[in-house]
């Protein structure tokens, strides 16, 4: 990936933006700022650094003593946030306790009752949840894209929400958890620049991101507003800690950190401070995986008993162009389907010795499951299926062991299964 206007590629600015050693003691890497509340230097500050933060004015905007409360910004929370808007190639990022912290307030930034949705499937079980269970109970519906590759998918599926409400928000997981479909970003943003006329406004788009992360695609350099990321995954990488991020313009970012202030789910000290650690090696743990994914995708294609590889290095025709243009690695996470239903799952599941069986990606370690019965287990069967999700799916997170081991250990599992 490219320098960009800091002068810097990516690997470097996960290491060097957002803190100075001058900052702290000469420190050469970050203290955790571990406080709750900050204290004023005079009845004046107290007023300056409250106006500079409620009202954008202020001789307090921007210096290093306009912090108030944990809860409204600390020093931790604003170099994760600088390093991760550099790495998204954005203006500005707002950073939450969990992806669906970034999720859900996102969604209730920027959503309205009477709106309409457009969410590509399949996608996350709990993203899911959300736009089916609770946005309804506020006058919010949503509609679903399949083979987000295609215009005329695409521009179907827009027609159908706009003839149910005004179009507000698009949601993008591309690649999908857990199949790894591949969603025409630049082309969803087009489509949706030629239908707002009518609607008088084009609708928002949002793009997960989680699955490749910020050096392996750019949703905001393909035409996207904001770029979200699970930042428990690759990001974060040792499966300790727990957040998300959300990039784009200055303006969208400041409404969700407004709606964080008040919902109060910014990312602790503690976790930032272990995040800017973790994206200090994201460069190399993201080739490092990469690398031994193709290696064990490959495996699993040539396996008699495996019915079909969603890896993305595999996929063909429009989909792979999609690829091609918009994605500049793989990632290590994909899907396998084994001949057979969940009987043939479970046994291969549980013969395993050295990848562990449980949910989330994205760690050092190798991690699979059968999404239908886990992170999937909510979503109804008819639309699971209709996502390329059945019950002999098998979502694999390639870490960072030696693919030798992790083939092995897949070859015997193979064959009780």
């Amino acid at each position: 990936m490219a320098a960009d206007a800091h002068g810097l590629s990516p690997e470097t600015q996960a290491i060097t933006l957002g803190y100075s050693s001058s900052m702290a003691f000469g420190a050469v890497k970050p203290p955790a700022v571990m406080t709750t509340t900050f204290a004023y230097a005079s009845a004046q500050h107290a007023k300056d650094v409250h106006e500079a933060f409620f009202e954008g004015t202020g001789p307090a905007v921007g210096a290093t003593d306009a912090y108030i409360y944990t809860r409204l910004g600390h020093p931790n929370l604003t170099m994760v946030e600088t390093r991760l808007a550099a790495l998204d190639g954005a203006e500005a990022s707002a950073v939450f306790c969990s992806g669906m912290a970034a999720i859900s307030t996102t969604l209730l930034a920027f959503l309205r009752p009477g709106d309409t949705v457009l969410c590509s499937r399949p996608c996350y079980g709990g993203t899911d949840g959300y736009l089916t269970t609770i946005l309804p109970e506020f006058g919010v519906s949503t509609f679903g894209i399949i083979e987000g590759y295609k215009d005329a998918n695409i521009r179907a599926a827009m027609e159908a929400a706009m003839a149910a409400g005004p179009l507000r928000l698009i949601h993008l997981e591309s690649p999908a958890n857990p199949t790894a479909a591949i969603v025409d970003i630049a082309a969803v943003t087009r489509i949706a620049d030629e239908l707002a006329p009518r609607q008088g406004f084009r609708p928002l788009v949002v793009v997960d991101n989680t699955f490749l992360g910020p050096l392996l695609q750019s949703p905001l350099a393909l035409g996207a507003d904001l770029s979200m990321t699970s930042l428990t995954k690759y990001c974060g990488g040792h499966s300790d800690l727990m957040a998300g991020g959300v990039s784009g313009s200055a303006a969208l970012v400041a409404k969700l950190k407004a709606l964080r202030t008040l919902s109060g789910n910014h990312l602790d000290p503690f976790s930032s401070w272990l995040l800017l650690r973790s994206f200090e090696t994201l460069g190399l743990r993201t080739d490092r995986a990469c690398g031994s994914a193709r290696a064990v995708a490959e495996f699993l294609r040539a396996h008699p008993k495996v019915a079909a590889v969603t890896y993305l290095g595999f996929i063909e025709g429009e989909a792979r162009e999609v690829f091609d243009r918009q994605c500049r690695g793989t990632g290590s996470t994909f899907s396998f389907r084994l001949h057979g239903g969940e009987a043939e799952a479970f046994r291969l599941l549980d013969a395993l010795r050295v990848l562990r069986l449980a949910v989330s990606l994205g760690g050092s370690e190798t991690l699979i499951c059968n999404p239908a019965t886990t992170t999937h287990y909510q979503v109804p069967r008819e639309r699971r299926e209709a996502g390329g999700i059945f019950d002999s799916t098998l979502r694999l997170s390639v870490g960072l062991e030696a693919p030798a081991d992790l083939i092995a250990d897949l070859a015997q599992a193979l064959d009780a299964a």
